[in-house]
């Protein structure tokens, strides 16, 4: 198996060119996480060895919702908290381990190779990045688009006498700015946690992720519909200081940056539907962002690619390249849970453009409901992050026994936890 690389990834440690987005942070969900673990067994401890904050979605993490944040309970699912190039690091480390893997680096796909009679992919063109203009073809008895957002699979299908792919989109106009803080931090609301993360609504429409990393703090702020955070410090923090959760602002107002904000900017969600497409050749496939890209606020890129990797790796257990036809219908499946969901969700704001469906309108009008009473319901928290961590399916929230105590709004026993004493306080030491 060739794996092209555009960039040089052999001792690659930090974010890298052809990802614009490496410097922003990344989440990885709980099903995601699942996944890694069986690909490459012990996975989460060796993360957890070079220092990865590890915990529970469900304590480790402070969700907020209009402000409010939902009750703290034990859900069983892991979270990592490795960062992007980390996380990079240590699968490509993984899979250059594996025998038959080659990975050429600085290296351009120019075109695909096809047999337009046997209406089949052959193979791809290359060039290096290094100077040398040769152009070498690689052959394949199948070639997997994985490039990502900036896939040009579309492009080469119609080159080939292919159908126009039907295209799907949310356009919301997001905008989210990272800026990353030496530690430790005078005042530290996260503690031994991993994050604090305001999510946008309607109601509250800017949102954030504050974390943990391994070797430093990060501050992820975005913006809907063309509000966007600062890339100066000084407006950076003022629109840190505009959000629900005062804590953020408190522990960062004195916090020294580790380098300038960085942008970047997300105009709309894509899916691309190829289970649709009348004709497709036999030994292509697209997978990941190329086929499907979600709005990145809601963690599910990397998990989806994941849980894909695992439809790829059944179909190619039969010893021969799969059906694209089975492929994408099953791609489909995979896609359909995690777009619904995010889809939905953006277009509870009401300048999104999208199609809004009577699914969609029924979700925006019981979602923030169960999120609400989930503040005061713990069984509720759970039920809701097993379903935005793709371990759950969405129609899990609308079981009798969920829907039940959503409508019922009854608070529990125990008082809501109050959020933590503003004081700064000197690290220890000082």
């Amino acid at each position: 198996m060739t794996i092209v690389e555009r960039d040089w990834v052999s001792g690659a440690s930090g974010p890298r060119r052809a990802i614009p987005q490496g410097h922003h942070i990344h989440a990885l969900l709980a099903r995601g996480q699942q996944i890694l673990n069986e690909l490459f067994p012990g996975f989460t401890e060796e993360l957890g060895s070079a220092g990865v904050p590890v915990g529970d979605f469900g304590t480790s993490l402070s969700w907020y919702f209009n402000g409010e944040m939902i009750r703290k309970a034990e859900t069983g699912l892991v979270c990592v908290a490795a960062g992007r190039p980390l996380l990079e690091e240590r699968i490509r480390r993984r899979v250059a381990a594996i025998g038959n893997v080659v990975i050429r680096e600085n290296t351009d796909i120019l075109a695909l190779v096809a047999d337009r009679r046997a209406g089949r992919v052959t193979g791809a063109r290359v060039q290096s990045r290094s100077g040398d203009p040769a152009i070498e073809t690689l052959d394949a008895d199948l070639v997997v688009d994985a490039t990502g957002r900036g896939t040009r699979t579309p492009r080469w299908l119609a080159e080939l006498g292919y159908p126009e792919v039907e295209v799907e989109q949310v356009k919301m106009d997001l905008t989210y700015t990272t800026c990353d803080f030496h530690g430790p931090l005078t005042f530290d609301p996260i503690g031994d946690g991993i994050a604090l993360l305001p999510v946008a609504t309607p109601a509250v429409p800017r949102g954030a992720i504050f974390a943990r990393l391994p070797d430093r703090y990060a501050l992820s702020l975005t913006g809907l519909l063309g509000d966007r955070p600062p890339t100066d410090h000084e407006g950076f923090l003022a629109y840190a200081r505009s959000l629900p959760v005062p804590e953020i602002y408190e522990a960062l107002r004195d916090a020294v940056p580790m380098g300038r904000p960085m942008m970047f900017r997300f105009p709309a969600s894509i899916r691309r539907h190829y289970e649709r497409m009348a004709r497709f050749p036999r030994g292509l496939l697209v997978i990941g962002d190329a086929a499907c890209v979600f709005n990145p606020v809601y963690g599910q890129g990397m998990t989806v690619a994941a849980i894909e990797s695992t439809v790829l790796d059944r179909l190619l257990a039969a010893g021969l390249p799969p059906d694209p036809r089975r492929f994408f219908a099953e791609l489909a499946e995979v896609i359909d849970a995690p777009w619904e969901m995010a889809a939905s969700a953006d277009l509870g704001f009401p300048g999104v453009v999208g199609r809004r469906t009577l699914k969609a309108r029924i979700g925006n009008a019981y979602v923030p409901r169960l999120q609400s009473a989930a503040v005061h319901d713990a069984s509720l928290s759970v039920a809701f992050l097993r379903a935005a961590g793709l371990v759950a399916p969405p129609q899990s929230l609308m079981r009798p026994g969920v829907v039940s105590r959503v409508f019922r709004r009854r608070k529990a026993a125990s008082p809501a936890p109050s959020r933590p004493d503003l004081t700064p306080v000197s690290p220890a030491g000082e």
